[in-house]
């Protein structure tokens, strides 16, 4: 194992137990730096969450911080695109889904973007308001 390979675990790891998107690090080391096709990237990020998730949860469920009666919507909608998503992935191609992968990363990003200026502007407003009186 290299030490890339270990941190870029580390840091999977500590960013998906605050729900922050290890698996996105994950991916993005695999297909970028070890050449993974963008669906075996995907299979062993997955592979890699199980341990990742279960420890997670047992310390989030001692800290009271999962809200169990609204997750059985959101574990169904998700059983459901999974089946889907594996079942169309073939149709797609590789190249495909490395796009809308990584169209899907950019919009993320612009999204926090676009929310830390907002939020940014908002306390800029607040702190006028405050002076001014």
């Amino acid at each position: 194992m290299t030490l890339k390979a270990l941190l870029a675990g580390l840091f999977s790891g500590l960013l998906a137990s605050m729900g922050l998107g290890g698996g996105s690090v994950l991916v993005l080391y695999l297909v970028l730096f070890n050449n993974y096709p963008q669906l075996k990237a995907g299979g062993t990020n997955l592979l890699f969450f199980i341990p990742i998730a279960l420890i997670s949860v047992i310390i989030y469920t001692v800290k009271k911080q999962i809200r169990y009666n609204d997750i059985i919507l959101i574990i169904s909608g998700g059983v459901l695109g999974c089946i889907a998503g594996i079942s169309l992935s073939p149709y797609f191609g590789n190249g495909i889904i490395k796009k809308a992968f990584g169209l899907f990363i950019c919009i993320l990003g612009i999204k926090e973007i676009i929310n830390t200026v907002k939020l940014y502007l908002k306390k800029e407003q607040d702190s006028d308001i405050i002076f001014k009186e």
